[in-house]
């Protein structure tokens, strides 16, 4: 007699929390493979185009190239972080009561990769010979100006809000002792991707002005990497049904439980301290570039090489850093990432050859990643599962808020005082988050387990 198929588990009664514990846990395990293939495909390729728009050479050097002006340059990567202010919240409130969040994720995602096409078509199709109008003590503004600005507006606004959902996504798919390894291994392929597509960009894309605009050239592969990674997540991703939610509150009233949040969390709360200090610390990474082109001069070549640098070190850190907080937690990885960013930022102030300010740029690199890596994965290891949303929400909130007036008041600062100024509160805002990380901050793996 041919034996039947075992008959699918029953679902858990709805007042069995264990139980339905226990079957999320076994969902999570049962999934694994195909949401870590999902999850590192995403992160692969989204990463990859997302390096090319954000890493502090080729968006920096296109807005100074088109507009003259550090302060314009400053405004750009100010109206990014304006964008990223308020909108984590409402990606929160929108999925906090949700038990699937990826259709959310599809949305958000999708208009910030829309934005990064948008900043490619203004380089290609809008004048930047007409003046339509003047800031006094920041520059003209014509047509493709406005437009980018406009653009990295809107890439900021959605960046903020995905940032929220796909971290969501990760903690719920992606078991704790492995999102190290995961994050490793995706960023370090990806790193590769980005670091050659970074130097063929600077040597053949905007040496030679490919199709009329290098720099469009160069965002739009980063347009087509990123929406790839985005099909690839939606194809793979098998999401799980949380035993529990947060009810569905309104805007407002959870605004008002942010301080609530953080009192209930002295950990947390120092830790968001540590993450504002190190995002104010971002008010000299545009100028890193500029200040290059002010003291060895700047082509596409060393462009080229520089963005390789940085990027190479970000592909080859992540291997370490994923490994290491796997291993040790990430609080040591972001110890160490501070430290090697007030280095770097030393070095590159003090030493004008090309082989130091490579090296520079290298470990820059290096210390960004591993701050972007462990910021990003101990906010998921701090207090309860339901509240995780709007925790995230927080931490970018605060990112958002301390980094939105510094690169405008780096690029005025670095017009009227020079770039070492700039560098200088760099270096005090790190020394300073640093120290209060080696003081208050308690690794929360470790803290969670002992019972504190």
């Amino acid at each position: 007699m041919d034996s039947k198929p075992d008959a699918p588990a029953p679902a858990p009664a709805e007042d069995d929390l264990p139980a339905r514990e226990a079957a999320y846990e076994k969902f999570v395990w049962d999934n694994l493979r195909r949401n870590y293939a999902g999850n590192y495909l995403h992160g692969m390729l989204g990463m990859t185009g997302f390096r090319l728009v954000n890493a502090p050479t080729f968006l920096p050097a296109y807005l100074f190239a088109i507009s003259g002006s550090n302060a314009i340059v400053g405004l750009g990567l100010a109206l990014q972080q304006v964008g990223g202010v308020i909108s984590p919240i409402f990606g929160a409130t929108k999925i906090e009561h949700r038990t699937k969040v990826m259709p959310a994720a599809m949305w958000m995602g999708g208009l910030a990769r829309l934005a990064i096409l948008g900043i490619a078509l203004a380089g290609w199709f809008l004048p930047n010979d007409v003046t339509m109008f003047v800031i006094n003590g920041i520059g003209k503004f014509s047509p493709r100006v406005t437009a980018i600005l406009g653009f990295m507006l809107m890439f900021g606004l959605f960046m903020g809000a995905q940032r929220v959902v796909f971290s969501m996504l990760m903690a719920k798919v992606i078991p704790i002792s492995r999102r190290g390894r995961l994050q490793a291994w995706r960023n370090a392929t990806g790193g590769v991707i980005a670091a050659a597509l970074a130097y063929f960009a600077g040597r053949w894309f905007i040496d030679a002005n490919l199709f009329g605009n290098g720099y469009s050239t160069t965002f739009v592969f980063a347009f087509v990497l990123t929406t790839l990674g985005l099909w690839a997540l939606q194809l793979l991703l098998k999401e799980p049904e949380p035993p529990t939610t947060r009810a569905q509150g309104r805007f407002r009233d959870r605004l008002r439980d942010f301080p609530e949040l953080i009192r209930q969390d002295r950990a947390y709360g120092f830790f968001l301290l540590v993450q504002m200090l190190a995002t104010s610390a971002r008010i000299a990474t545009p100028f890193y570039i500029l200040y290059v082109g002010s003291s060895i001069g700047l082509d596409g070549k060393t462009l080229g090489l520089l963005s390789l640098a940085f990027l190479g070190a970000d592909t080859l850190s992540n291997l370490v850093w994923g490994y290491l907080g796997d291993k040790t937690g990430f609080r040591l990885v972001l110890l160490f990432s501070l430290a090697a960013w007030i280095a770097a930022t030393v070095l590159l102030m003090n030493v004008h050859t090309m082989p130091a300010i490579f090296g520079a740029f290298f470990g820059l690199g290096a210390a960004q990643a591993g701050y972007m890596m462990s910021a990003q994965t101990m906010i998921l290891e701090f207090g309860e599962r339901d509240d995780l949303p709007m925790r995230i929400a927080v931490s970018a909130t605060a990112e958002s808020t301390t980094a939105t007036a510094g690169p405008l008041a780096g690029g005025i600062i670095a017009q009227a005082a020079g770039y070492p100024v700039v560098f200088g509160l760099s270096l005090g805002f790190l020394t300073v988050a640093l120290l209060l990380l080696v003081v208050a901050v308690k690794e929360p793996r470790t803290a969670r387990r002992a019972g504190v």
